[in-house]
């Protein structure tokens, strides 16, 4: 079995991080200690991990009012708290992280929402970001 990407591993570990963070309302300085802590990161590229924790975390009201127009079935409030925290990140990733390609974040938040999930809840999240992903960056 092939090892998983360093990067994907960081993405896994953010969604829950954040996840916790949303749930919790605790300091994120507390939420990294504490995840970092209890979490297996192996295989994590931590740095990349806290830069998408922090960053979605700093970030918050910017990435929720950029995602509010594309939500046509509901509003930011009204998101599970696993799909926000996939759709925060990807925001983050289109708008802060010019390096990675835009089908790569897309394809990520995809995946991760397969993996934590409600069934079927990646065609929402693929559709929210097939509608912003053009309106942040071209390509």
């Amino acid at each position: 079995m092939a090892s998983v990407n360093p990067r994907r591993r960081a993405r896994e570990c953010a969604v829950q991080a954040i996840y916790s963070w949303q749930i919790s309302k605790n300091d994120l300085v507390d939420v990294e200690a504490s995840f970092i802590a209890e979490q297996d990161m192996k295989g994590v590229d931590a740095k990349y991990f806290k830069e998408l924790l922090n960053g979605v975390v700093k970030n918050t009201i910017d990435l929720d009012n950029k995602m509010a127009p594309y939500l046509t079935e509901r509003s930011v409030d009204e998101l599970g708290q696993i799909e926000l925290a996939i759709l925060r990140i990807a925001l983050y990733e289109l708008t802060k992280r010019q390096d990675v390609p835009y089908k790569v974040v897309i394809n990520e938040a995809i995946d991760l929402t397969k993996t934590f999930g409600a069934e079927d809840s990646h065609k929402f999240v693929n559709g929210v970001l097939d509608k912003i992903a053009p309106t942040i960056r071209t390509r």
